[in-house]
């Protein structure tokens, strides 16, 4: 499977996160690709809040459809595959006493150059996690990808 040139979702994802690129740059670069995305930050001790605010945002800015099981099911494979990233493997925060300070950005699109290999969404996470104490965490990512 090739992709087409600029089209790395996963990247694309990161990217909204960790560069200092104005609002109207990523819209302009989002709707060439005739793509959509969001972005919004969540802290919290439980996984359930985090993946429930991911889902949240989706939902809003109509990245993905809460009537359409296959849309859900995707989204919540790629926050999960995310998180799972940011904790390590364990996806357990409070029960262990771990907090998290993320912001996120979600992003759906074709990234292949041939139609047939349809439309894919990624979750991309960063911020902080560690001991729920002020200043004693530190820097965390995760990238969850799926087809649709």
């Amino acid at each position: 499977m090739k992709t087409a040139g600029n089209t790395r979702i996963g990247k694309s994802a990161m990217l909204l996160l960790l560069t200092e690129r104005s609002e109207e740059d990523w819209n302009r670069h989002f709707n060439e690709l005739n793509w959509s995305y969001c972005t919004g930050r969540i802290g919290s001790m439980d996984s359930q809040k985090i993946v429930a605010a991911i889902e949240t945002a989706a939902k809003r800015s109509d990245i993905v459809r809460e009537d359409l099981y296959r849309e859900m099911h995707a989204l919540y494979h790629a926050i999960m595959e995310a998180l799972t990233g940011v904790t390590r493997g364990h996806t357990q925060l409070g029960e262990i006493l771990r907090t998290v300070g993320l912001s996120f950005s979600v992003v759906r699109g074709t990234p292949y150059a041939q139609e047939e290999e349809g439309e894919w969404i990624a979750v991309a996470l960063y911020g902080t996690i560690g001991a729920p104490v002020k200043g004693l965490e530190h820097e965390t990512i995760g990238l969850g990808i799926n087809h649709i």
